[in-house]
């Protein structure tokens, strides 16, 4: 009898671990044959309340010029498809949720939305997906009836022309919509949105079709901080004390993007499906916020994209899904200084409006590059507009307690003239920008500097991109100057002659360097684009 009992649960062990690794091994072979139509990018948003936004023609040579294979439109702007024509840049359009109604509830609506957005230009422009709605479910759940209807319209308006197998259709979440997402394992969708999500992620099955998620670490470390550690919301090297480890599967997660991935992947298992992939459309970091939000600043912006990228480009997947990489949409490309409180909701953006970027990313072991420029050289200057008053007292913090070499604005140096506070200012500021090695925050003299790509030597004044003294190298803290909340009080009571330096802090002597040829490597990973709507308004907003 013994026996018997023993050799039937054997015999039902045998049964159970052959189905799960069946299982698992089915669901790796789903996903690994959609991981092979494409690898892994990182693309990003472009929104558009920006007062001085790049007109469409000049924000296409930008993306080029960063090398941004991917972007995501939050609606099908004309002009900025019309554009992006033969620039080989893949763009995914959006349906604002205010549209939803009408192509919902009418098929010929639907047919001439595809017309008029996706087949005047393709495939001129690589139109790679349509992104019906944004976070409908969450921030608009009376229209959540119309999403599939609509979603299902528009595909079958892709058939009719022969799209839709080359052009995509989703809709993005918020990551709300997943409760208990740690661990990851016990992860499940709000079951009063199962009747809705249940036959969507079916048709994102049916269609090969991802499902999109705006996912942000910083919001769930606002949201548990003693709980959830910054250094794993940012992508730090952890200690594996630090990991977090889910204690019914034994995976250690070493951040937080990571384990959101897999929460949603578990929440699709749940629903016995298992082969849709998870593209992370919106995720990103605030570089500004108000006394409410004291870890949205340039540091940490700068350390999650950077290191979000490099992730990506690792190709090391999930704890999960090691075989499969999410691609991911970096929430945004501007700061959108026309958005509302609060502060950090017009701080998302990598750049300013006029392209000029908001901090440098670190992503290559090869130095530091302004997002994808892979030119490697960046200059701080002063910016166009600013009073020469406050240029005055931000050269004088400079040439002072910065240290920066200011020797070469003298009389008679090679960088004197043209004799103005702005030549000086740009020169100083650079100088100390090049000192403290391009750290984020180095470039801003309490917003009067700006970072540029265009080298802005002139006759024999050389701007190296580099610190060109032997012996002014001692280095302050950049975070001094990033905030420089003392300028005011060290700033000079009335005009100064700038070519003097400044009157706290001697000028030191300098001997200059023999100019070195600095080599440019090809060899950075190309950037490509997706946002989480924080508001029912952002939604609704209108490109153009």
């Amino acid at each position: 009898m013994a026996d018997s009992k023993l050799a039937t649960l054997v015999t039902l062990l045998f049964i159970f671990s052959t189905k799960v690794l069946t299982t698992t091994a089915e669901e790796t072979v789903a996903i690994k044959k959609q991981q092979d139509q494409e690898q892994p990018f990182v693309g990003v948003n472009i929104g558009t309340d920006v007062s001085n936004l790049l007109s469409p023609a000049d924000l296409v040579s930008f993306l080029q010029l960063q090398k941004i294979t991917h972007i995501r439109l939050y609606d099908a702007d004309s002009d900025i498809l019309r554009a992006l024509a033969k620039s080989q840049i893949r763009v995914i359009v959006g349906v604002p949720n205010n549209q939803l109604l009408a192509i919902g509830s009418s098929n010929a609506t639907s047919a001439a939305w595809i017309d008029r957005n996706v087949v005047a230009y393709y495939p001129d422009t690589l139109i790679a997906g349509i992104a019906v709605g944004d976070e409908v479910l969450t921030t608009i759940p009376s229209s959540a009836p119309l999403l599939l209807p609509a979603i299902e319209s528009l595909y079958n308006a892709l058939v009719a022309s022969n799209l839709h197998t080359q052009i995509k259709i989703s809709t993005p979440h918020a990551a709300s919509i997943v409760l208990d997402p740690f661990p990851p394992s016990q992860a499940f969708f709000n079951q009063s949105l199962t009747p809705i999500l249940l036959p969507l992620i079916q048709f994102l099955s049916k269609t090969s079709s991802p499902l999109m998620m705006n996912l942000y670490p910083y919001y769930v470390f606002m949201q548990n901080k003693g709980v959830v550690p910054l250094d794993n919301s940012l992508f730090k090297p952890l200690t594996p004390s630090k990991e977090m480890v889910d204690p019914n599967t034994l995976l250690h997660y070493t951040n937080v993007l990571d384990a959101m991935i897999d929460a949603v992947y578990f929440s699709i298992k749940n629903l016995n499906i298992t082969d849709v992939v998870v593209l992370v459309t919106e995720s990103g970091w605030p570089s500004k916020g108000d006394s409410k939000e004291p870890y949205a600043t340039i540091d940490n912006a700068d350390t999650y994209h950077s290191n979000l990228i490099k992730h990506v480009f690792d190709r090391s997947g999930t704890p999960l899904h090691p075989e499969y990489t999410s691609s991911i949409y970096i929430y945004e490309l501007f700061n959108e200084d026309l958005r509302s409180s609060p502060v950090s909701e017009a701080n998302w953006g990598l750049f300013y409006g006029n392209s000029t970027p908001v901090y440098l990313l670190h992503v290559s072991g090869s130095g530091t590059f302004l997002a994808n420029d892979t030119t490697n050289q960046t200059y701080c200057v002063a910016m166009d507009g600013v009073d020469s008053r406050t240029l005055q007292a931000a050269l004088d913090w400079a040439c002072g307690p910065g240290r920066a070499n200011c020797s070469e604005i003298q009389p008679g140096e090679d960088c004197y003239q043209p004799n103005n506070v702005k030549n000086h200012a740009s020169y100083a500021f650079d100088s100390y920008y090049q000192k403290e090695g391009k750290a984020a925050g180095s470039c801003d003299f309490k917003g009067v500097a700006m970072i540029t790509t265009s080298d802005p030597s002139h006759g024999n004044c050389i701007f190296s991109g580099r610190t060109d003294c032997e012996i002014c190298g001692a280095r302050s803290p950049a975070s001094l100057i990033s905030t420089f909340e003392d300028l005011d009080a060290i700033g000079p009571d009335e005009e100064l002659d700038s070519s003097v330096g400044s009157v706290f802090w001697p000028l030191q002597s300098c001997k200059r360097k023999n100019k070195e040829t600095v080599d440019v490597s090809d060899d950075f990973p190309e950037l490509g684009l997706f946002r989480g709507v924080k508001s029912a308004k952002k939604a609704e907003t209108v490109l153009g």
